[in-house]
């Protein structure tokens, strides 16, 4: 497996942990609200992992993405005054960065791959 691979693996799996904090401090702060939708836990940094669970997590991270984008839309300031919702938003684009490199790099092997 391409070493960057991993490292964008590791460095996404740290950023979801980072996100999922973010998101319990959402929930505490604000119970009327929908919570922000669940990104499940990479399992390591491996191809299995790619393979297997890469597709469903980048669904969940549009999902999180297009409700942090309904957030920062929203008529009441108390969310960009937050600091969990501040976390919130950093985590999703941390998140959101990384996974675009994986998808770059995958799609650079791929093409790389003579098989």
């Amino acid at each position: 497996m391409d070493v960057r691979l991993v490292q964008l693996l590791g460095s996404f799996i740290r950023a979801r942990g980072d996100y999922a904090l973010a998101r319990l401090e959402c929930a505490i702060v604000d119970d009327a609200t929908a919570p922000p939708p669940i990104i499940d836990r990479l399992a390591d940094a491996s191809e299995l992992t790619l393979r297997v669970q890469w597709p469903l997590v980048e669904r969940q991270l549009d999902e999180a993405i297009q409700y942090g984008k309904s957030l920062s839309r929203a008529k009441n300031l108390k969310y960009q005054r937050e600091p969990g919702y501040r976390a919130l938003e950093r985590s999703l684009r941390e998140l959101d960065q990384y996974a675009r490199a994986i998808r770059w790099v995958l799609t650079v092997t791929e093409s790389e791959d003579p098989t």
